[in-house]
């Protein structure tokens, strides 16, 4: 996957961000996103050697529409700054998440505000074991992979359903539960980016696997 024209492709989309110019340089869209679903290909098929119950996603199905989407975001541009795509994508799970843009480069996963039913059965799994999350959080590679959970809007009570002195009360309280390794666009370039996101999937698989655990119950 060449990165540098891809940067180069959304640098300039950035700078003529409408529908006039993409139309005009649909051509190198296209060969950018067939390159792209390539190299996702490649990683899903990496991946799914790691572990037995991997969900194969497909390049083609785990990639994100470059639009944005203006009936609900109107004051957003026309088209995002990124590539991006999930993987490991089984269905009301929490997948792999793959960003590759100007304003960050990233490796995310987890369940960024679930539907009120998937929160409920996550919050659940806490109340039931919430060490095992906690253990999850506190490993020292884990903290230096991603710091901790995904900083998002948190409520100033406890949930519904439970005391304000349960003891995974700061846990119960997130309406997020997702984390994020920061990439510099220095490392995509490298020859060992592919090893690194392997690493970076590795480290997440545990929590991913907790949550989904818990949103299936």
């Amino acid at each position: 996957m060449d990165f540098r024209n891809l940067f180069d492709f959304l640098e300039q989309l950035q700078q003529n961000n409408n529908k006039e110019w993409m139309d005009t340089h649909r051509k190198w869209y296209r060969s950018l996103r067939a390159e792209f679903i390539l190299w996702l290909d490649d990683l899903d098929a990496t991946l799914a050697q790691l572990h037995d119950d991997y969900y194969p996603t497909p390049g083609k199905r785990g990639i994100n529409r470059i639009n944005n989407n203006l009936m609900f975001h109107p004051h957003k541009p026309v088209y995002k700054d990124h590539f991006g795509a999930g993987l490991d994508k089984a269905p009301n799970s929490a997948d792999f998440y793959v960003e590759i843009g100007l304003k960050q480069c990233l490796l995310a996963g987890g369940f960024w505000r679930p539907e009120a039913k998937t929160l409920r059965s996550i919050r659940e799994g806490i109340d039931y074991n919430g060490e095992e999350l906690q253990a999850i959080l506190d490993k020292s590679s884990f903290k230096t992979t991603f710091g901790g959970l995904y900083e998002d809007e948190k409520l100033t009570q406890a949930p519904k359903g439970f005391s304000n002195d349960h003891p995974h009360i700061e846990l119960l309280r997130n309406k997020t539960f997702g984390v994020e390794h920061l990439l510099d666009r220095d490392e995509v370039f490298q020859d060992d980016f592919k090893e690194k996101i392997i690493k970076v999937y590795l480290e997440m698989l545990p929590f991913r696997r907790y949550l989904n655990h818990a949103a299936s119950v």
